[in-house]
């Protein structure tokens, strides 16, 4: 079964940078240069996710995943991280 995501990231090095475009050309569609619409397999999320590692200094760049279909609550969470990791989101009362 295939699934929507979302996909976008911030790759520190411009040599990365190009890599990761390009293979995130073979795995969606590019809808601004970092961010892109996929349609996946599962086995071609995880396909995709291995050659991202492989490229990416996972200290330094960060690639986001979010799953556009996720409506089960038992299935994985609906956003997974590359690399740096998502800031925490603020508890309490916010006053702007």
């Amino acid at each position: 079964m295939r699934r929507c995501f979302l996909v976008c990231y911030d790759i520190a090095d411009d040599k990365r940078l190009r890599k990761v475009h390009r293979i995130m050309c073979g795995y969606g569609e590019p809808w601004q240069y970092s961010v892109f619409h996929c349609f996946l397999k599962e086995i071609d999320l995880v396909r995709m996710q291995t050659q991202l590692e492989d490229i990416m200094n996972l200290k330094e760049d960060q690639v986001l995943i979010l799953d556009l279909k996720n409506t089960d609550p038992n299935e994985r969470p609906a956003l997974s991280s590359l690399g740096r990791p998502v800031p925490p989101t603020p508890t309490g009362m916010l006053i702007v």
